[in-house]
């Protein structure tokens, strides 16, 4: 029998003298139960770190999937976009093909120029069905954001100054966004 304090006691209850072999006999005891404590720790340990590792292998698959398949979504919204597009246009170029055979014999100029007139509003209308539109920029204050200068000219009159006198192209927004900066000529 031991105490608390891991020395040896007699069947009676009293402090057993202290031999060398009850002194080795008690150090090795707590030696064991130390181990014993110390290697389950360990093992408890090495459990945790596994478990642990485990799911961050299964949160670093996961993440890994959920980036390709957003990739894959993304690519095909982009396709289908561009889809939506082609549909709209290829009326469009159905009608100058039918144009350019009906156009090969004749003489009608007025003709010819108020077919090109009906395509061409078919277009404008089906690319403004799809969010683009152009935007105006002639007589407008010169601005940055959705235009570029390709020159500058004298002003005719302080009115003029900082204004676009010409425009050269015509920007084009799709909804809010500029696509197509307008190319300008602005009075200094």
């Amino acid at each position: 029998m031991q105490t608390d304090e891991n020395k040896p006691v007699s069947e009676n209850g009293h402090e057993a003298p202290l031999t060398p072999e009850t002194d080795i006999k008690a150090e090795n005891a707590t030696e064991t139960d130390g181990k014993s404590a110390n290697s389950q720790q360990a093992e408890e340990m090495d459990q945790k770190i596994k478990d642990l590792n485990d799911k961050y292998l299964r949160l670093y698959s996961e993440f890994d999937n959920y980036r390709k398949r957003t990739m894959k979504e993304k690519s095909e919204i982009i396709k289908s976009a561009s889809e939506e597009v082609f549909k709209a246009i290829l009326p469009v170029i159905d009608d100058f093909e039918r144009a350019m055979k009906a156009n090969e014999n004749v003489e009608d100029l007025a003709s010819i120029k108020e077919g090109m007139g009906l395509i061409f509003n078919k277009l404008k209308n089906a690319s403004n069905k799809k969010g683009l539109t152009p935007f105006n920029s002639i007589g407008e204050v010169f601005n940055p954001d959705v235009m570029e200068a390709i020159t500058h000219i004298p002003a005719q009159n302080d009115e003029q100054k900082g204004k676009v006198i010409d425009e050269i192209e015509k920007g084009y927004k799709l909804g809010e966004k500029v696509i197509r900066f307008a190319k300008v000529i602005v009075a200094q």
